[in-house]
C-alpha cells in the first residue's frame, strides 16, 4: 500500500494505521473528547448568544464640555501613553456622540451634548451592577444604561479605576436583571473560540466570533498590562463589552483595538477576567481600589544581567530602586536584588510582580525570596496600600529647587574612563544646571560618550551613575575604587539614572581602567 507521503506500511504498520483510524472515528462520534481543545457547536453559536445577549447593555450619557458643544468627541483616544510603540494605531473604541447641536454657549458656561451611545457593558448580578470601561464614562454626566429590550435606566457610578480602565455602575430596575459571570481567563488557551457582544458604532447589540490570538500582551497602556488578544471583529463602541468563552463566562472586557484605519483589522485587546474580577470586587465593596504595594522600582532581567548576577536562568524582577520609607526598605530589600518569589509564587518576568503585589490584601505580611550576592535570601514584607502612597505624593507636590541664589561653583575636573567609554564628572551645581538634574540626584554624571551617545545607548550625556558593580557611587573616588575592585575582563553592571528613572545596564569593557 502506498501513500502520498512517500512511505510504505508493513503488516505491523497497517495494524497501527487501522488503530489510529478507529480512534479518529471514536473521537468523531463524540465518544472521546479531542485532545486539542474545544470546537464550536455544529449548529453555531445561536443558542449561546440568545442566552447571553440580554445581559449585555449599551452605555449612553449626556456630556458636559467647555466651549462649543460640538467640539467634544465621546471617544477617549488619549489612553495610550505618548511614545508607546505604535501609538498612532491604537484606539479605545468608545463611540463619539453624533448630531451635536450647533452654537457656542455663553462664556463660562458648559455646553451639553445630547444623550449618545458611547460604549458597551454587561450586568454581573441580578441587583443591577454593570461593568464597563472607565474611558467610556469619563467626563460624562447623567449616565444611562440601555437594556436589551430598549429600556433606559439611570446609572450611578460605584467606582472606577484608570489603571485597568474599568468602571462599575449600578442601575435600579425594580426586578432581577439577567446577568453573566466572570470565568477563568488564566485557563484560556491561544486558539480557543471566543465571542464578543457589544455596540459597535452605536448600531445596537452585535455579535462576532473568533479565536484567542495571544495572551499576556504588554502594549504600554498601563502598569498591569496583560491583555488577551483576539481576531473576533470588535470596533468602536465595543468598549466595555464582554468577551465570552464557549461556556458563556466572561473571560475578558473588550478595551481597545490596534487599527491603522479606525476599524477592526483583526487585532483587538481585552482586559482578562483574572485582572478585572478583583478590581470590580474592590469597587463594589469600597468604591475604590485597594491595591497592594511594596515600594520598589523594577526592571527586567536580561541575559547579560543574569550571567553577571550568577542566576541560572533569566527570571525574576531586578530592583532598580527602593522607595524611601516604603515596605521594601523596611524589609531590607536593596537596589540590585532580584525578586524571585512573592508570597510563594514565582516571579517569571518583571510584569508578574506588580500584579501579584496589587492582588495581595493590604496589611498582610508575606514571604519574599530575593537573589543577592549569588544566593537566595528569605525576607518578610508587609504590604501597604498603593493609593495611600500616591495620595501622599500628590499632597507633597514636586520637589522645589534650592532657592539659595548662590553663584554656581566651578565644575569639577572631568575624568575619562576608557573601560566604560565615557567621561564622568562630579555632580556639582554647574553640572546639575547643565543637565537639568534635580537636588535628589546622587552619583556622578556622564558628560560625553566615545561613540557620541544617544537616547538608545546604554550610557549617554546627562546620565547619572548611581552604582558600579553594587558599589554606591557618590564621587569620582568611588568610581576609581569600584573599577579597581572589579574582576578583570568581566562586564561592569551600572545602575544609571536617566530622566529620574533608574535602570541597570551591563557595560562590556573597552580598555584597561585608568590608574591612579
Amino acid at each position: 500500500m502506498s501513500f502520498p507521503m512517500g512511505f510504505a506500511l508493513g503488516r505491523q504498520g497497517r495494524g497501527v494505521f487501522a488503530l489510529v483510524i478507529a480512534l479518529m472515528a471514536v473521537v468523531a462520534l463524540g465518544l472521546v473528547p479531542p485532545a486539542f481543545g474545544r470546537t464550536p457547536p455544529a449548529e453555531g453559536f445561536a443558542d449561546l448568544v440568545e442566552r447571553l445577549t440580554p445581559a449585555v447593555v449599551n452605555i449612553a450619557s449626556t456630556i458636559r464640555t467647555p466651549g462649543a458643544a460640538g467640539e467634544h468627541d465621546g471617544s477617549d483616544l488619549d489612553r495610550i501613553p505618548r511614545g508607546a510603540p505604535g501609538e498612532e494605531f491604537f484606539e479605545y473604541f468608545g463611540e463619539s456622540a453624533p448630531g451635536a447641536p450647533e452654537g457656542v454657549p455663553p462664556d463660562g458656561e458648559l455646553g451639553m451634548l445630547p444623550s449618545a451611545s458611547l460604549g458597551s457593558g454587561f450586568i454581573i448580578d441580578a441587583a443591577g451592577h454593570v461593568v464597563t470601561n472607565n474611558h467610556v464614562i469619563a467626563d460624562s454626566d447623567d449616565i444611562s444604561v440601555v437594556l436589551h429590550d430598549g429600556k433606559r435606566l439611570k446609572a450611578k457610578v460605584i467606582g472606577r479605576d484608570s489603571k485597568t480602565d474599568l468602571a462599575l455602575l449600578k442601575v435600579e430596575a425594580g426586578h432581577p436583571l439577567p446577568h453573566v459571570q466572570f470565568g477563568e481567563s488564566d485557563g484560556a488557551r491561544v486558539g480557543d473560540w471566543v465571542i464578543a457582544i457589544g455596540n459597535p458604532f452605536g448600531l445596537g447589540n452585535s455579535v462576532s466570533a473568533g479565536i484567542l490570538s495571544a495572551r499576556g500582551r504588554d502594549i504600554n497602556a498601563g502598569p498591569y498590562d496583560d491583555f488577551l488578544q483576539t481576531d473576533a471583529p470588535i470596533n468602536r463602541g465595543n468598549s466595555g463589552g464582554p468577551m465570552f468563552d464557549l461556556d458563556g463566562k466572561v473571560i475578558g472586557v473588550n478595551t481597545l483595538i490596534y487599527s491603522p484605519s479606525g476599524g477592526s483589522v483583526g487585532i483587538g485587546f481585552a482586559t482578562p477576567a483574572a485582572i478585572a474580577k478583583p478590581v470590580i470586587e474592590q469597587l463594589r465593596k469600597f468604591g475604590a481600589t485597594r491595591r497592594g504595594w511594596i515600594g520598589v522600582r523594577i526592571q527586567s532581567v536580561s541575559e547579560e544581567l543574569a550571567r553577571k548576577l550568577g542566576l541560572a536562568e533569566i527570571t525574576g524582577a531586578l530592583v532598580a530602586g527602593v522607595i524611601e520609607s516604603g515596605p521594601a526598605e523596611s524589609a531590607g530589600i536593596k537596589s540590585g536584588d532580584v525578586i524571585l518569589k512573592f508570597d510563594g509564587k514565582p516571579i517569571i518576568t518583571r510584569r508578574t510582580l506588580p500584579r501579584l503585589a496589587a492582588d495581595t490584601e493590604v496589611g498582610r505580611t508575606v514571604d519574599i525570596v530575593i537573589w543577592r550576592e549569588r544566593k537566595e535570601m528569605l525576607l518578610k514584607i508587609a504590604v501597604a496600600r498603593l493609593e495611600e502612597y500616591e495620595e501622599k505624593q500628590v499632597s507633597l507636590g514636586a520637589p522645589a529647587d534650592d532657592p539659595t541664589g548662590r553663584p554656581a561653583e566651578p565644575p569639577s575636573l572631568a575624568e575619562a574612563y576608557g573601560l566604560l567609554g565615557v567621561t564622568l564628572a562630579e555632580l556639582d551645581p554647574a553640572m546639575r544646571q547643565r543637565y537639568g538634574l534635580g537636588p535628589k540626584a546622587s552619583g556622578v554624571v556622564v558628560t560625553s560618550v566615545d561613540d557620541g551617545g544617544g537616547d538608545d545607548t546604554d550610557l549617554a550625556p546627562g546620565d547619572v551613575i548611581v552604582e558600579l558593580d553594587r558599589h554606591t557611587i557618590a564621587s569620582l573616588n568611588d568610581v576609581r575604587a569600584a573599577l579597581g575592585a572589579r574582576v578583570p575582563d568581566g562586564p561592569v553592571v551600572v545602575l544609571r539614572e536617566r530622566a529620574e528613572q533608574r535602570e541597570f545596564v551591563v557595560i562590556e569593557p573597552r580598555a584597561a581602567p585608568p590608574k591612579g
